[in-house]
């Protein structure tokens, strides 16, 4: 787990290693062991590195392969590396290192760009090839690892965060008006390959792009889940259902265990991260080190969920660690989490996991989290009502229950020169849905959610809030052979028992009642979806501030109704709409000006 980034030019001129030394400055947190960086003419790379597996030198990057002619960086984990370096050897390949970089390496060397077929992991990676100049670029399967991209006729830079593309310069950072409308109706999502920014865009998840040495590229998507039901299982009851997802996260769980230093487990208190500690107890693992976060009270709601967490701690007998947090402290945490932010992120739980992420980071280097399993069992209160429903009525009742505006209310919140033709994200919602591949309107939706709502937020959220205290989190849930035996699932299956019926079934296999039948909740952060004191003060600061007047985002009669009534508009998903305007302008002014 690691920054990683460069530079290809196009234009004859060699790249440029001033501009990567400071994008390489700028991931120094994602990578606190160590430096490196390396170039070849019209390609140089840099890099960041957190010491995983093989903490010696040999695992350093960008590592250079000089016998196979192959320079690579590389951020992420591969689960299987092992099995992978046996078979590599097997085909009479050396080794002179046992990090899973170099398994990549050899693995590009023997496969092509198949190799990612290979490899169960959460992976960004960089390879050039010295003998033909081809650089090679790759996202695993669920966008776990990010990779950005800013490119002009003249060349290509990317960095394993936004900001890093900043650093370098040269960028055009006028508002993307479609990215916007996403941002403002999706909850923050903006679909790859947009970001907010105009001139940085991002490489797709499952995606795999291959530029040659005069410029031209092509790009490749290697995989998706396919949402529909197959014959060998048409036998199959609930039960050979549950036995075999149990099979498939037990085994997803034991890989994301492979580390060369000790691996915890942030414990929300809920079923995900619950099932997560139950298996790993399975497996034999004691003295398990566990995470919990709690905040203060704000607006009458609770912020902590300490009471379902301290169940699961004392019945498996973890090594458990509650961290509480005070209100000024979450106050002062936001500048450093909006700076973290490689795009602007509204969920409220952000802060919240970089609070975690600090405190965790100062006892252990890798922990596991339940990420995902909303998104790929169908946990959310969204996918009930699309069962039984006709795919021309699912999206009307998607976009109802989780975007924040629709295109008349849009209109009265963007100014007139950052205002979209038409309805750009219903209409993705729409091309997202009505493609092949999913049998009915709730596997539509669990494949919009996986592929798109989960990468660019939950996901990201994790990652960025995570990488910046030097923490790799990994996330069971996104297995991709567990994602793939959960699209086939049928859908009733998932939906039973209020959401995710098949994990609260294998839950009641391991950990207490009271843990799953407990109401659903959400990561709580009063303080920020009920807008008082010093947030508040931070955000009207910044709607009303010189920087915010000159950008002319938002109407301003919309921003002072905002502020006259701080917490009078929610959004569907119970977001704070002052603070999405808010949170959008104060990462803008941290990373743009």
């Amino acid at each position: 787990m690691c920054g990683l980034c460069g530079e290809i030019t196009f234009d004859g001129t060699p790249a440029d290693t001033t501009a990567v030394a400071r994008m390489v400055e700028c991931l120094v947190p994602r990578g606190p062991d160590g430096q490196g960086a390396w170039s070849a003419g019209r390609v140089a790379f840099g890099h960041r590195r957190l010491s995983v597996i093989d903490l010696s030198p040999a695992g350093a990057q960008p590592m250079i392969d000089e016998e196979l002619g192959l320079t690579a960086v590389f951020n992420g984990c591969i689960y299987d590396y092992k099995e992978l370096r046996a078979e590599l050897e097997g085909h009479g390949y050396r080794f002179f290192s046992t990090s899973d970089t170099e398994v990549i390496l050899k693995g590009y060397h023997h496969w092509g760009t198949d190799v990612v077929s290979h490899l169960h992991g959460m992976f960004a990676f960089v390879i050039h090839e010295r003998d033909t100049g081809r650089v090679v670029l790759a996202r695993d399967r669920l966008g776990i690892k990010p990779l950005y991209l800013a490119e002009t006729p003249q060349r290509l830079r990317f960095a394993s965060s936004l900001p890093a593309l900043l650093r370098a310069g040269d960028v055009d950072t006028a508002i993307d008006p479609v990215a916007l409308h996403h941002y403002l109706s999706w909850h923050a999502v903006v679909p790859a390959p947009r970001t907010v920014l105009r001139g940085v865009r991002k490489l797709p998840p499952a995606t795999v792009r291959v530029i040659e040495a005069d410029g031209t590229s092509t790009e490749q998507r290697y995989w998706e889940a396919m949402y529909e039901r197959r014959p060998e299982h048409a036998s199959w009851s609930a039960r050979n259902w549950e036995d075999a997802i149990e099979e498939a996260l037990r085994v997803a769980v034991r890989r994301r265990l492979v580390a060369d230093i000790p691996v915890g487990v942030l414990l929300s208190g809920g079923l995900d991260s619950s099932l997560i500690v139950g298996l790993l107890a399975q497996e034999g693992q004691s003295g398990l080190a566990t995470y919990s976060i709690g905040f203060e009270s704000a607006g009458g709601r609770s912020g902590d969920e300490f009471a379902y967490s301290d169940v699961i701690a004392r019945h498996f007998g973890t090594d458990h660690h509650r961290i509480r947090v005070g209100s000024d402290e979450l106050a002062g945490a936001l500048g450093h989490a909006i700076g973290a932010m490689a795009e602007p992120m509204v969920s409220h739980d952000v802060v919240a996991f970089d609070l975690l992420s600090e405190r965790v980071s100062q006892s252990i280097k890798v922990v596991q989290s339940g990420q995902g399993a909303d998104e790929v069992f169908a946990g959310y209160h969204w996918y009930p009502p699309l069962a039984g429903v006709g795919r021309d009525r699912a999206v009307g009742s998607y976009a109802a229950a989780f975007f924040d505006r629709d295109a008349d209310a849009m209109r009265s919140v963007v100014s007139d020169r950052y205002l979209c033709e038409g309805d750009p994200s219903l209409d993705f919602v729409r091309a997202h849905m009505s493609a092949p591949g999913a049998e009915t309107a709730v596997d539509a939706a669990l494949r919009l959610d996986s592929e798109i709502m989960l990468v660019d937020d939950p996901v990201k959220r994790v990652d960025n809030m995570s990488m910046a205290w030097g923490l790799e989190a990994r996330v069971p849930f996104l297995d991709h052979d567990l994602v793939e035996l959960a699209a086939m699932c049928p859908p009733e299956l998932k939906l039973a028992d209020g959401g995710k019926g098949v994990l609260k079934a294998i839950g009641r296999r391991m950990i207490p009642a009271e843990v799953i039948d407990r109401p659903k909740g959400y990561f709580p952060v009063p303080a920020i979806s009920h807008l008082e004191g010093k947030v508040l003060d931070l955000v009207r600061d910044a709607l009303t501030g010189r920087s915010a007047r000159e950008r002319g985002l938002f109407r301003p009669e919309y921003v002072q109704e905002l502020l006259a009534d701080p917490n009078g508009e929610h959004t569907p998903l119970d977001g704070n709409k002052l603070w999405q305007l808010g949170l959008l302008e104060l990462w803008l002014q941290t990373h743009v000006g």
